[in-house]
Order: structure tokens, then sequence, then C-alpha cells
């Protein structure tokens, strides 16, 4: 299994898929209560402050909970309203808070919806992969992180063939595919960076 390289400014870019969902914001959830369909709701979308609207017991703070936590508080709530051994259960239809950036030399760049534990290869798949222009070599992922932005640099062959990281993608990542050097604004950025003359040097 590839770790995480240092001079390519991967520190912090996870091999490992979490094993719990946490509900975010904007994502789309449906909120079943058996034989209650007064009660159930086909589909609720979370707040941008983390927060649900359910039938007879009014907002949940939803954001930040495993489905099974949120079904627990329904479960509970319902019950002190005076439901009889009330039955919930929650899926997320729609995980609308996942969104990944991809430009540059992409078949089709933009902004896509991406699964819970989606890689790097399979964000650059949704964008139909690198254009004929690309160099797999040159490939950038910036995120923001508690300490500011971060990059790192990623070679989509090492990655095929084993022997560097596909990381897992987190919500508000954007990819860029280079060409022959990175656009002049990504260099800037990276210029700041500690590792910054490893990536520069080893786009050209």
């Amino acid at each position: 299994m590839s770790t995480p390289r240092a001079d390519y400014g991967q520190q912090g870019y996870q091999n490992a898929v979490s094993e719990t969902y946490l509900v975010r914001p904007a994502d789309l959830l449906s909120i079943d209560v058996f034989r209650e369909p007064d009660f159930s709701l086909e589909q609720v979308r979370v707040g941008v402050g983390g927060n649900i609207s359910v039938p007879m017991i009014g907002t949940i703070d939803a954001a930040g909970m495993t489905t099974q936590q949120l079904e627990n508080v329904i479960t509970q709530r319902l019950s002190t309203a005076g439901l009889r051994d009330p039955m919930v259960s929650i899926n997320v239809v729609e995980y609308a808070s996942h969104l990944v950036t991809v430009n540059g030399a992409v078949a089709d760049p933009g902004v896509f919806v991406f699964q819970p534990g989606a890689r790097l290869t399979a964000a650059i798949a949704l964008a139909n992969g690198v254009s004929r222009v690309g160099k797999e070599s040159q490939v950038a992922v910036f995120r923001e992180g508690p300490e500011g932005l971060q990059i790192a640099k990623f070679d989509l062959t090492q990655i095929n063939q084993g022997l560097m990281l596909d990381p897992v993608i987190e919500p508000g990542d954007r990819v860029f595919v280079g060409t022959d050097g990175l656009a002049q604004a990504q260099q800037d950025i990276i210029q700041a960076l500690p590792f910054a003359g490893i990536f520069i040097n080893a786009t050209r």
C-alpha cells in the first residue's frame, strides 16, 4: 500500500476510506417512520447551518451525526411527542455536500458530485479523463485545511502502477491536470510552499 510522499506535499492525504459517514450541510436525506407516513419525509435537505426540520419535533442539528445517531435522536423525540414505539430509518439520498472541481487538461472540466470514499482517479474519471494534451505526471490537488491552502502533486501513471497513493477526495477539493507546465496562477501559489522547487521542477 503506497504511503503519502512528503516531498510531493501529500501529508494529510488519506489512503484509507472512513467506515462511518457524518451528515453534512447540503446532503439530501430520506426519513422513514415505519407505518407513519405523516411523520416520514421522502426528501429533506440539510440546511447551511446543518439543521433539518421534522414533522412534530421541529428542528434538529443533523450535521456531524451518523445516520444511526440521527435515527436515535428522532426516535427519542417522536417517543417524547407521544408516538408509540417509533421505528425510524434514515438514508442519504444525495451526497450533495461532496463536490469536487476538476479542471485543466481534462476532457470535460466542471464541478461534480462524488460518492464518499471516491479517490483522485475517480474524480478525474468524472471529467472523462485526461485530455490528449494533458500530462499524467502533472496532477495537483488543492485543498483548504485548518492551516490554509494545501497543494499536493500526484502522478497518475505511478498511481495506476501502484507506486503512489491514490488519495481519498474530500468535499471542496480542486483537481488540476497540467500540460507543459501548471497555469501561472497555480505556480504562483505553489512557489510559496516549502516543497515548491520539487513540485515545479517535476512538472517541467
